[in-house]
């Protein structure tokens, strides 16, 4: 008798021995729950797939966005540099064709101040292009923290008290 209570099992090698299972006659003649409605589910399936996927799109959209703004805005910076330095050249190609008549110790009087001025206009535009770059870094940083705070809202916000069902669909929502 006690020998058909338990079955020995083989699991790779590792031979053991648990209590039968007895299936009771309850259970088979009537299951508990109705059959699934595969169609119903199905349906539910593609609409959350389909509203995960336009959440993706939408964020995928307003970061391009944000992208771009950042490459126009350093494009522009950089168009304004190089047409500063456009400037400085036909400056002192116009002092050079203009003075070249005059003595070698004002002309060395010129070209120091000429390249003490040179100096001081390199010094304001790359001035200029570090508060530009600086202004992209600080909007660059607000976006991340954004974001940041997007992620920590998701995942501080999930049901986990709440039945796992729940979860997975809040997890594959968003």
């Amino acid at each position: 008798m006690e020998d058909d209570e338990w079955e020995l099992c083989n699991d790779d090698g590792f031979v053991y021995r648990h209590k039968k299972r007895r299936i009771s006659s309850a259970t088979v003649i009537a299951p508990s729950s109705p059959p699934p409605d595969l169609e119903a589910e199905e349906k539910n399936r593609r609409i959350r797939k389909k509203r995960t996927l336009l959440n993706i799109r939408e964020r995928y959209r307003r970061e391009i966005s944000l992208w771009d703004n950042l490459s126009y805005t350093l494009r522009d910076i950089q168009l304004k540099a190089q047409i500063k330095r456009e400037q400085r050249n036909q400056q002192q190609h116009q002092r050079n064709l203009e003075d070249p008549s005059e003595p070698s110790s004002s002309q060395s009087t010129d070209l120091a101040e000429q390249s003490v001025d040179e100096l001081f206009s390199q010094v304001e535009a790359q001035e200029a292009i570090i508060w530009d770059v600086s202004a992209l870094c600080h909007v660059a940083e607000a976006m991340c923290k954004a974001q940041e705070e997007k992620w920590k809202e998701i995942f501080m916000d999930l049901p986990t008290w709440d039945s796992p069902r729940e979860l997975m669909s809040a997890l594959c929502d968003d």
